[in-house]
């Protein structure tokens, strides 16, 4: 697993969780907008799977995506910041 992919990852990360955020502050305004919910749904899934592809790929960026089984290692492992090359 190369940084690029590790990079580009977190780059579309950054991505649909901006789109969702954007989504779900509209829609506080506008909550019978169903084209726009529709939206808000379609980037949250996508942002739950790729934090998930990227928990698997490179260890977990938050709580939510630490699998069960797992030890303590989010703590261990470098930052996303931390990555060579940045």
């Amino acid at each position: 697993m190369s940084q690029m992919e590790k990079k580009n990852l977190l780059f579309y990360i950054d991505a649909v969780s901006f789109a969702a955020l954007d989504a779900s502050i509209y829609l506080d305004s506008h909550p019978d907008d169903e084209e726009a919910l529709e939206y808000f749904h379609h980037y949250n899934k996508a942002k739950r799977q790729a934090m998930h592809e990227y928990a698997v790929r490179f260890g977990p960026l938050t709580l939510t995506t630490i699998e069960p089984d797992e030890t303590w290692k989010w703590a261990i492992q470098p930052w996303p910041w931390e990555m060579e090359g940045c």
